[in-house]
């Protein structure tokens, strides 16, 4: 390196790659901001530079002193020992800067000579305090996966009917007849503890009652008006728990109803289609179930705008994982027990890792975020822009609607209301209602098909 690059990456300051130190005489200090590097994707110290990017720079003696400290460092005080690189750039004749360069640990967790683990906090470091925090770094390396979580629930929270019929259709096997030989096929499917207690997987795979065990694992969905999120007022709302397949085939239900249906070239007569192939949702939706971060208290979200789909994970990308590389297909189970199962029939999942490239492949028009330090992933399905034909069809419909409406008594107009977006309109704000909802009688369809009129259950 030539001081002329040095002073360019000094300039742009230190953040959890790169960090300065002016001096370091401690050993046990420097091996910690070692494993710090270690335990996240690895970084640079350079030493020499004051925190403010001068560099008053080290002298021979000192460049002497401080190489013999980091070779102590690194194999002595960080468990397990790590292999560095140093480099001594002279800035001029008596001041040297030592680029010591930390990579990414292949070995983690790294701990200090004391035990402590530490990880990097922007450009600082800081102590594994949780357990929740100590788990997701045995998760990115593979010793530990979120669906192998012990939870509370016993065998009587499972629903012996779907585990009967999934082991006689997959395994060809009849349900054991006592608790002591289903709590051994529960262990030997990896869906139970050693104490006869349903882990994750079998809690969201399994359960009866999945959401009373671990009620933060839904899909909560709304389908806001206009293109942005709004505080008080919403289209059409609702929250999908149960099992996977359930909370599937719900949240495909809410997006279906809430895309616009296309003539797409056929006879005036045909059923539309929908605008955007439900293959699409099929694949992000099931990526989403399979592959969020459980380690994460939080719902999977879908917002649905007029010119936008978001389905949004909890968890960002695993390991090396990132979104050109999830493109061409490459992909790294987060949870390889929710995935095995689930490719056995559960949802449409083959486990290939080549969902998120056949939602392109029928739909390019999509954007992927992987967005680190929310510990987000997002999917960004864009519609296109409705035709004019499409526009001014609504409004003749919201027209007849209204002059259908007037004739109504004020009473029947305080009771309902009706959505002309095909919503359902239970959920309706009653903000709305100065929106331009139409007063309507009571009709037993809960939902609004074409002109109809719909009411408040």
């Amino acid at each position: 390196m030539i001081p002329d690059t040095l002073q360019a990456l000094l300039a742009t300051g230190e953040d959890s790659r790169r960090q300065f130190k002016r001096n370091i005489t401690n050993t046990d200090a420097l091996a910690a901001e070692m494993a710090a590097f270690a335990n996240a994707e690895g970084g640079t110290l350079f030493l020499g530079v004051a925190d403010d990017s001068s560099i008053p720079g080290l002298s021979r003696t000192e460049v002497s002193r401080i190489n013999q400290l980091i070779s102590n460092a690194a194999s002595q005080h960080v468990k397990s020992p790590l292999t560095v690189r140093t480099e001594n750039i002279q800035v001029d004749e008596d001041r040297i800067v030592i680029v010591l360069t930390v990579p990414k640990g292949q070995d983690k967790p790294y701990f200090d000579r004391n035990g402590v683990i530490w990880l990097k906090n922007g450009a600082d470091k800081r102590r594994v305090n949780s357990r929740e925090e100590l788990r997701r770094l045995f998760q990115s390396v593979d010793i530990f996966h979120a669906d192998e979580l012990p939870t509370k629930a016993g065998i009587d929270k499972l629903d012996r009917l779907r585990f009967r019929d999934f082991l006689r259709n997959t395994y060809n096997q009849p349900y054991p007849d006592s608790p002591e030989k289903l709590i051994t096929i529960l262990r030997n499917m990896n869906l139970a503890t050693d104490d006869g207690m349903l882990n994750l997987a079998g809690v969201l795979l399994f359960a009866e009652k999945p959401d009373w065990i671990k009620p933060q694992f839904i899909v909560k969905a709304i389908r806001y008006p206009g293109n942005a999120i709004h505080v008080s007022e919403y289209l059409d709302t609702e929250d999908f728990s149960g099992t996977f397949p359930e909370i599937f085939e719900g949240a495909m239900a809410f997006i279906m109803r809430n895309l616009r249906k296309i003539q797409a070239g056929k006879g005036v007569n045909t059923p539309g289609v929908p605008e955007i192939p439900p293959l699409v949702f099929e694949e992000l939706l099931v990526n989403a179930l399979v592959h969020r971060d459980y380690l994460i208290s939080a719902p999977i979200r879908l917002f649905i705008f007029d010119n936008r789909i978001e389905i949004i994970s909890p968890g960002h990308l695993p390991n090396n994982l990132t979104v050109e590389k999830i493109r061409a297909g490459n992909s790294n189970i987060r949870n390889p027990i929710l995935a095995s199962y689930v490719a056995k029939g559960l949802l449409p999942y083959r486990g290939l890792g080549s969902g998120i490239k056949r939602a392109l492949e029928d739909w390019p028009d999509i954007d992927l975020t992987d967005d680190r330090d929310g510990c987000l992933f997002t999917a960004t399905v864009h519609r296109k822009e409705e035709k004019s034909s499409e526009k001014s069809s609504e409004k003749s419909s919201e027209k007849m609607a209204g002059s259908a409406a007037s004739a109504l008594p004020g009473a029947a107009a305080g009771r309902c209301w009706t959505d002309l977006h095909r919503t359902r309109i239970r959920h309706a704000n009653p903000n709305q209602k100065k929106k331009g909802r139409i007063p309507c009688h009571k009709t037993k369809n809960p939902y609004f098909l074409g002109t109809s009129f719909t009411a408040v259950p």
